[in-house]
């Protein structure tokens, strides 16, 4: 069959099968070990499609998102004059008016005609990554160095929550309210993010704007979208302050918590985090709202419009819920063995939703918690919550889909060779992009937390706390074993911001932004 092939390729000069068909290889089968790797081929292609950054388009982008972050400055500006703190006050005079200013002017820059995938990511990412640069001059009145103030305010961006700071609550109410208020934008910030992040990805994408799979003549554009997720923000934000104001807690606390519960980010009032708040009723109230900022926020509209049948069809809501009564009765029975069943379920509630929604809020001291449930703690922290909510980590919808490819694979091997065994996931049918996707993702994840962890071990900390500490950071958690404090080196401090950057970014987004391709090279010609 190959000679004849190669005999007929001779004397037409077209590709044949040996059975008079054409091939898909573009050469005839006895000869396709001389042509090109087909891969070879596609990087050429792609190489010679890819187009840098245009300038002019991420700082316009770029100006647009800066003009969102002066108006919100102005709230912490206000809060830092009403509590007599003129001096963080007028701070925040001059970082609206250096930020305003400059954001403005970029904002006037021509309207590009498209924007390219690389420049929106690189645009919201530097977004995340100045924010806390700039936040950290007037958060430094409250008397914190450099690098301690810049954790913090990455800390609070990425809603994460670690702190350095031994003393929280000794430290100024404007400076607690702008930590929670920063966490409750940088929140909703990664929300809206996500949309850009997963366009074209058509299982995310469609979890984010339909979570009804037979929602197909549903147009729902990206500026829809946002509004929507705000308006489930707002409602969220509302009902706690609401729910926190019939505590017994004092108000600053109530609106610091709520904030940082609906964001998933954790940060307290107390320097034990909700150990300090015990026999209030506040650390309920902060489970139950940590536990909604971690459901798909489009969720809520779409259960709005379609009935709560329409959310308990969701797979990853009832993930959810599985995963979270399965931690908290693992916890339950590793504390029932130390202390009264009463307070073991308690625990087991408050630490097992606070590290699966990644909010990070603590009832007991991490440090003098066993190892077994250290583990089961890193195990969730580094899962996560919903996509298209607040919360950190892979993702459950990430996790679903590897292990219904690992589910798929080993039913293969019951099946026929010719058999055609589609990938499902509910009602959606998972396409090869999405599956690349969740698998890259959780591989990027673990391979930057084993990365991350080495200098931790080096410096002779106990391998299993380092772990945790990394892993907290990366999933943008907060729970802390005790390493993250004042005294640690400022290399392992940069390290942890860095994790926390590429957990709420999603690693992706900041590769974008630290891959040379990205600022050099053929650029678009039109704008």
């Amino acid at each position: 069959m190959a000679e004849a092939a190669q005999e007929h390729y001779k004397k037409t000069g077209q590709p044949c099968n040996g059975y008079g068909q054409h091939n898909d290889s573009g050469l005839p089968d006895g000869l396709r070990e001389t042509a090109a790797p087909p891969v070879a081929k596609g990087e050429q292609q792609l190489t010679a499609l890819s187009y840098a950054i245009r300038a002019r388009v991420v700082c316009k982008y770029l100006g647009q998102l800066g003009l969102v972050v002066t108006a919100l400055t102005i709230v912490p500006m206000a809060v830092a004059f009403a509590t007599g703190d003129s001096t963080g006050g007028l701070r925040y005079v001059v970082v609206i008016g250096i930020l305003g200013g400059a954001s403005g002017l970029a904002s006037r820059l021509p309207k590009p005609s498209h924007v390219q995938s690389n420049e929106a990511m690189a645009a919201t990412a530097l977004a995340f990554v100045l924010t806390p640069l700039i936040m950290t001059y007037p958060l430094m009145s409250a008397g914190a160095g450099f690098v301690d103030t810049l954790f913090e305010a990455v800390s609070g961006i990425t809603t994460t929550g670690l702190s350095t700071l031994p003393d929280i609550a000794g430290q100024p109410p404007a400076f607690l309210f702008a930590r929670s208020w920063m966490q409750w934008y940088g929140g909703l910030g990664i929300v809206v993010l996500s949309v850009g992040l997963l366009a074209g990805h058509h299982v995310a994408s469609r979890r984010l704007f339909e979570p009804d799979a037979t929602s197909e003549n549903i147009v729902t554009t990206t500026r829809t979208h946002a509004r929507r997720v705000l308006l489930v923000y707002l409602i969220l934000t509302g009902l706690g302050l609401v729910a926190m104001s019939l505590t017994s807690v004092n108000p600053l606390a109530a609106v610091t918590h709520t904030l940082s519960s609906v964001s998933t980010g954790g940060f307290s009032t107390y320097t034990d985090s909700l150990a300090g708040a015990a026999g209030t009723g506040a650390a309920w109230v902060v489970t139950l709202l940590s536990f909604c900022g971690a459901i798909a926020l489009p969720l809520y509209y779409w259960t709005y419009l379609r009935g709560f049948k329409q959310a308990f069809a969701d797979p990853e809501l009832r993930a959810l819920f599985l995963v979270c009564l399965a931690l908290v009765t693992a916890l339950f029975i590793a504390f029932d063995t130390r202390m009264p069943a009463v307070q073991a379920l308690k625990h087991a509630v408050v630490m097992g939703i606070s590290a699966q929604t990644t909010t990070g809020y603590s009832s007991l001291p991490v440090d003098h918690l066993s190892a077994i449930v250290k583990t089961l703690l890193m195990g969730a922290m580094l899962v996560g919550g919903s996509v298209g909510s607040t919360a950190g980590g892979i993702k459950l919808l990430r996790a679903l889909i590897a292990l219904r490819v690992m589910s798929l694979t080993i039913r293969r091997t019951a099946v026929p060779a010719h058999a055609v065994v589609q990938s499902r996931l509910g009602e959606r049918v998972l396409e090869s992009e999405d599956i690349e996707r969740a698998v890259v993702l959780i591989l990027l994840y673990l391979g930057l937390v084993v990365l991350s962890w080495l200098p931790f071990v080096a410096a002779g900390f106990a391998p299993l706390d380092a772990l945790f500490e990394v892993i907290s950071a990366t999933a943008t958690v907060g729970l802390s074993t005790g390493i993250s404090h004042a005294h640690l080196h400022p290399a392992l401090k940069g390290i942890l911001c860095f994790d926390m950057l590429a957990g709420r970014l999603e690693i992706i987004a900041l590769l974008v932004l630290l891959y040379p391709g990205t600022w050099f090279g053929k650029k678009a010609e039109s704008i």
